[in-house]
């Protein structure tokens, strides 16, 4: 009954998400919710072990495809960084929430990479190489890009940052890799895709859910004395968006295969809420909720553009089957691996 109701919300962040951060505003405004921050390692773990455990690291030894690998992390890491912090310059003031618009940023990828490159029937082979990739540069790199450019507004120690990661990322990579490897062992590869894998995914919905509820909670008096703020974090983080879809947009039509371009499109526009949470909470202190903020409001930007894209991706990329620039038909997938909560 847990996993049902755990997978339903899954199905449905689009709505669990704005009634969470609802209630979370709700619960701030009624009780005080400082003691919120002792739960915060709890649910982090509860949100990033599932879907390290699902995570197909063997992926990123296979060949094949150099080019657009590099073209995609080429874009999440040289320009889409400086991106979300050009924007956030640009519309925010306060340093944490240009902080969290720079985390989302800095984290590319995630399990719903791997799902919506399957709904527009893209590379998804390739996506999940794109995700395993992504999320280990990212979290490495992360604290070395907020040094880089935030080190003057914000007091950034470098070892410090990256050591919560360690913990936040690579602890649960580790537990989520032994997991897998136990599992695979004793059940097989078939059960354990078929049955057994897709059981921890939505337990990572239910640490979002806490993370972004308890993120709320702590911010909801300074959100009351000015409410116009969430407004003011949405139009960032909206433009941030559209400017990363309209650049993977046009790459992709130009240069790719349809496939790969689908591939590129996912793999770049939509990125890992969760991780970025994790270490806006978990690194930076009780500020680190104004960054928390900022990436909670994202969660609900990019499930409607990860919904609303799939709709117009023929459009954007042409029909499956279709003949590319090299003469060669469009990868393609027929089975869609287990989605996870970015």
């Amino acid at each position: 009954m847990i996993l049902k109701l755990l997978r339903a919300l899954n199905r449905n962040l689009v709505t669990a998400i704005p009634v969470t951060m609802a209630l979370g505003f709700v619960f701030g405004l009624s009780l005080d919710a400082r003691f919120l921050k002792g739960l915060v390692p709890i649910i982090t773990f509860v949100m990033v072990y599932p879907m390290m455990v699902t995570l197909q690291y063997r992926k990123v030894l296979q060949s094949g495809d150099a080019r657009l690998q590099a073209l995609t992390q080429g874009l999440n890491f040289l320009v889409i960084p400086f991106l979300g912090f050009g924007i956030g310059r640009l519309f925010l003031s306060d340093p944490f929430m240009i902080l969290g618009l720079l985390l989302a940023a800095l984290i590319p990828t995630s399990g719903m990479t791997i799902t919506w490159t399957g709904f527009a029937r893209g590379n998804t082979e390739s996506a999940v190489k794109m995700m395993v990739i992504g999320l280990m540069a990212g979290s490495l790199l992360a604290p070395v890009y907020v040094k880089l450019l935030l080190g003057t507004s914000i007091d950034v120690h470098v070892l410090q940052v990256l050591s919560r990661v360690l913990v936040i990322v690579f602890i649960p990579m580790a537990a989520g890799f032994a997991t897998r490897q136990l599992l695979l062992r004793r059940y097989g590869q078939q059960r354990f895709r078929e049955h057994i894998g897709p059981s921890f995914p939505p337990f990572s919905t239910l640490g979002v859910l806490g993370i972004v509820f308890t993120a709320l909670a702590l911010k909801a008096r300074a959100i009351a004395s000015a409410p116009g703020i969430v407004l003011y974090i949405l139009i960032p983080v909206t433009l941030f968006y559209a400017a990363c879809f309209l650049i993977s947009t046009v790459i992709g039509r130009s240069i790719l295969a349809r496939g790969d371009a689908v591939a590129l499109l996912y793999g770049t526009v939509l990125r890992n809420l969760s991780i970025a949470l994790a270490i806006a909470v978990n690194a930076f202190g009780p500020a680190g909720s104004d960054a928390a903020l900022v990436i909670a409001v994202g969660f609900v930007v990019q499930t409607q553009v990860a919904a609303w894209s799939v709709r117009f991706i023929d459009r954007l990329f042409g029909s499956r089957g279709l003949k590319d620039f090299d003469g060669q038909t469009s990868p393609a997938t027929t089975t869609l691996p287990v989605s996870q909560p970015e």
